[in-house]
């Protein structure tokens, strides 16, 4: 079901050792990659250091419980999908898991192909960005031009600036999706193309470098925009 030239990255986060193995053996047999932990903390600071497409939470865990575990990667502005997996079968464990920010819920035991369906169309969604914007490889607004395949623009100033390639790239996705919040994840995903993350400053200091090329006022920018906790936002 994963895509071939995509590997979806999935965490699991199961205290139960067997079952634990088991859910691992078979996401990996669909053709994704697997992180597995076995408490509520370590689903923290995985989420912290790494992007995953779909996190597989047990409630029942030690330490911090994936109710928890869950409001807490919601109160960071993540929006990665969370499964529940859980004993508990009653209405308002269902309820109580979707309010605090569970995209999916599935009581054990449960049928294997199901949660396979349900894995699968939870990746599947998260990877759906909004269809990029037709943008020749010169792009011209009022802060300069930037052209794409030489890797280079026009600043505020008339002056000609050499790009790397990472920040073409990100200026191309920027101006694709021009009045759009893209989120660092996002970035990651298509700009670096793997899961670990840099720092926030790599991409920070690239939009920094924009603002110094194209902004007539750096600290009030009209055209790179910072959303805190969530992404960044170019405006024409």
């Amino acid at each position: 079901m994963a895509g071939k030239q995509y590997r979806a990255s999935l965490l699991i986060a199961e205290d139960e050792e067997s079952m634990r193995e088991t859910l691992k053996l078979n996401m990996e047999l669909e053709g994704y990659e697997v992180t597995t932990v076995d408490n509520g903390p370590a689903v923290i600071k995985a989420v912290k250091n790494e992007y995953f497409d779909l996190i597989i939470l047990d409630i029942m865990m030690p330490d911090m419980d994936g109710i928890t575990v869950c409001e807490t990667i919601r109160m960071q502005h993540n929006d990665v999908p969370i499964m529940f997996l859980s004993a508990r079968n009653s209405g308002a464990d269902r309820v109580e898991g979707l309010k605090k920010g569970g995209d999916d819920y599935l009581t054990k035991p449960f049928n294997l192909e199901e949660l396979l369906l349900r894995v699968d169309k939870l990746v599947t969604r998260n990877k759906k960005i909004k269809e990029p914007r037709a943008v020749n490889d010169t792009y011209e607004f009022e802060g300069g031009v930037i052209d794409f395949g030489a890797h280079e623009c026009i600043d505020k100033n008339k002056q000609k600036q050499e790009l790397s390639k990472k920040e073409a790239a990100l200026l191309r996705l920027l101006t694709e999706h021009e009045g759009e919040v893209v989120s660092r994840e996002q970035i990651l995903q298509i700009v670096w193309g793997y899961n670990v993350y840099p720092t926030t400053r790599t991409i920070d200091n690239f939009i920094l470098n924009f603002r110094k090329f194209f902004e007539k006022d750096s600290r009030n920018p009209r055209h790179f925009h910072s959303i805190r906790g969530i992404g960044y936002k170019f405006t024409k």
